[in-house]
């Protein structure tokens, strides 16, 4: 079995396909990997990659967020309640296959940020992070910039004048 080349569209025993196929490419990848030797298999949860994502791409400066208005709104409803977690993978989703991923993201940038700037940093240090902690090579890193937090300040009257 450990012989048999792994095909794009073979699944192995965890229903997943051996690849994702979003740019195009059609190589075959049957070389042995961190994730795949002959002494056993590794798998990675959607969900891991997700969190290594979302923290990865908050460590960017003039990212104040991620994710849409509305999940904002249940994080922060989330995030009162007792005992209640911060959602890390918010406005993150993840494609995983044995070797590769793919991943979205949706961001809200700090007014005055370099929007192209931010999100070049953050599809680098996302890419950086998710291959240095699990070995999966990242295919692409698709980020949308859903808003942009304005710094309104403590004196609301002002801040809402200049705004209209």
């Amino acid at each position: 079995m450990a012989d048999t080349p792994a095909r794009a569209d073979q699944h192995t025993t965890t229903g997943r396909p051996e690849r994702v196929e979003r740019s195009g490419s059609s190589a075959h990848l049957t070389e042995v990997t961190a994730l795949a030797t002959d002494r056993g298999r590794t798998s990675i949860a959607d969900g891991v990659v997700a969190k290594v994502a979302g923290l990865a791409a908050r460590e960017i400066p003039g990212v104040y967020a991620l994710g849409t208005g509305v999940s904002r709104a249940f994080a922060a409803m989330r995030k009162a309640v007792p005992g209640g977690r911060p959602d890390v993978a918010r406005g993150v989703s993840v494609e995983v296959g044995e070797k590769q991923c793919a991943v979205d993201l949706s961001i809200v940038v700090e007014y005055g940020a370099p929007i192209a700037e931010v999100a070049a940093a953050v599809r680098d240090h996302v890419i950086e992070s998710i291959e240095r902690m699990t070995g999966l090579e990242v295919v692409e890193v698709d980020i949308s910039v859903d808003d942009i937090h304005i710094d309104q300040g403590d004196d609301d009257d002002t801040s809402s004048r200049n705004l209209e």
